[in-house]
């Protein structure tokens, strides 16, 4: 009996050290995102980082890598479900090709304040389609702000949906943006984020549409002259970890992750929030004509785009769908 409790005392050791070995193995987190180092997702990756420190004693470590350095939205992706990249934070339009219902999120006119975005991404919805990523080598930790879209170019403001017949205009290559702007009978050109200020200064697009601290933060107002308060599709990012990555951390080291994740987010939209307002001023400032759309005209292109949603909804899950209908009612109330 003694011989056998003398042996239980043993192993339970050798477990306890084997599990505090393991507590203390040391993470490093390649994390890398498109925007620049001034940009509200930059902030945002940078508090996270902190947090995720704080929370494991120093022991997680992310490395943070912006202005595309590790590549543009697809080759991030890529390298996520590879396991080679660990973490990134694209907008969730670049999610659509592999999860199309996320073009839920991208639906124009669908939302028009923050507060209802927020209830939209952090609810049941947002909850159901973070659920279809880990099939695709995907875990999400939630959404950040990115702000709404707004439309620039070199040739006029636009004031009316008309106005943007036949502007050659860089979108996301994501079939909701190309199907939208071609409503406007505008010319969409779908290209990476990376290539769009030299397309801009060579001219071989007339305009592009991005939240107003993207605008700024890329000098796009070199480039352009005009910036119009189209404010047509919400924007979020959404925290992407490698499932191969996640697969291999604890629980608790998950748990870590996710905590710091949901205390990084509010922060970051904060910012993110104070950033949009500040750019407009900023943008005008450098020499940007900065006008805003009658309610009436933003009404009009919500009606020219309410076919390419319907058409789109149609291709989806009928039960997510039926879910962002369910949502769009409630925080509208």
């Amino acid at each position: 009996m003694k011989s056998l409790l003398r042996g239980c005392a043993v192993l339970s050791a050798a477990v306890v050290l084997s599990l505090s070995a393991h507590a203390q193995q040391e993470r490093v987190i390649r994390f890398g995102h498109l925007n620049n180092a001034d940009h509200p997702v930059s902030f945002g990756v940078k508090r996270f980082a902190e947090l995720l420190a704080a929370k494991s004693g120093g022991k997680m470590k992310v490395q943070e890598f912006p202005a595309s350095q590790l590549g543009n939205e697809m080759q991030q992706q890529s390298a996520l479900q590879g396991g080679v990249q660990q973490m990134s934070a694209p907008a969730t339009t670049s999610l659509a090709g592999i999860v199309k219902e996320f073009g839920l999120v991208d639906f124009p006119f669908a939302v028009s304040t923050f507060a209802q975005a927020d209830a939209l991404l952090d609810g049941p919805l947002g909850q159901a389609l973070i659920a279809k990523l880990p099939e695709k080598g995907l875990v999400a930790l939630g959404y950040w702000d990115l702000g709404f879209r707004n439309v620039t170019n070199s040739k006029r403001p636009i004031t009316k949906p008309e106005d943007l017949d036949g502007l050659k205009i860089r979108v996301i290559p994501n079939p909701v943006f190309l199907e939208t702007f071609k409503a406007f009978k505008a010319n969409p050109v779908p290209m990476p984020f990376a290539e769009l200020y030299g397309a801009l200064e060579a001219k071989a697009v007339d305009g592009q549409e991005n939240p107003y601290a993207v605008i700024l933060s890329n000098k796009f107002f070199e480039v352009q002259k005009f910036v119009s308060a189209t404010n047509h599709v919400y924007a979020a990012n959404i925290v992407l970890v490698s499932k191969k990555f996640w697969d291999s951390l604890t629980p608790a080291e998950q748990k870590m992750m996710n905590d710091a994740a949901n205390e990084a987010r509010g922060y970051q939209r904060q910012v993110s929030r104070a950033a949009a307002q500040r750019a407009v001023g900023d943008l005008q400032a450098k020499g940007l004509q900065y006008n805003e759309l009658a309610p009436a005209e933003q009404a009009r292109m919500r009606q020219i785009a309410k076919p390419v949603t319907e058409k789109f909804a149609a291709s989806y899950d009928p039960a997510i769908v039926k879910l962002y209908n369910d949502e769009l009612a409630r925080i509208r109330k």
